[in-house]
């Protein structure tokens, strides 16, 4: 039997293996061709073409001609970081292709998550630096907060900060 494995991770192996958290032997037996890739949010040129690629497949699948997607919702797609990666954005616009009524994606018919990025970008200035600076800071947390379903260390990790910080932040905020 011939059999080839694929197998991807975001991981470090070399050090879980230093932590003797992964076996070293197995290491080297998937270990044969390795290719790194950035994070889709380090690639966001890369958004438009996947996303186009996923709306193509799942509107085939679901027997749903779609024509494209709207410009304010690739401006959301293209604002989210993406902390899920490639398989987070297809099965954003998989539901969006299944769950969506009209003939193009839409805002409604992204996450949530994605919304409240594509919109702390576009927050108004009108009330100033600080202020806008503020809303930003709460729609963050909000996202962050509701995507790990109200677990702060879970959220700190997507936030990249200290949970000690994103609870300060959280009660500055006025988000209890």
């Amino acid at each position: 039997m011939d059999v080839r494995v694929i197998a991807a991770t975001n991981r470090d192996l070399q050090q879980l293996i230093e932590q003797g958290e992964f076996l070293e032997d197995l290491y080297y037996r998937l270990n044969v061709i390795n290719i790194q890739l950035a994070p889709l949010r380090q690639r966001r040129e890369d958004i438009d073409v996947l996303a186009n690629i996923f709306l193509h497949k799942y509107s085939q699948e679901a027997k749903r001609p779609i024509g494209g997607i709207a410009e304010e919702a690739l401006h959301c797609l293209r604002e989210y970081d993406w902390p899920g990666n490639i398989r987070e954005l297809e099965n954003a616009i998989e539901r969006a292709v299944v769950l969506g009524v009209d003939d193009e994606i839409g805002l409604d018919d992204l996450p949530d998550q994605v919304l409240a990025a594509g919109h702390a970008a576009e927050v108004s200035v009108k009330a100033g630096y600080h202020a806008a600076l503020e809303e930003c800071k709460r729609q963050l947390v909000r996202s962050a907060l509701e995507q790990t379903a109200g677990n702060q260390t879970q959220a700190a990790e997507v936030l990249r900060l200290h949970r000690t910080y994103l609870s300060r932040l959280i009660k500055n905020l006025g988000l209890r």
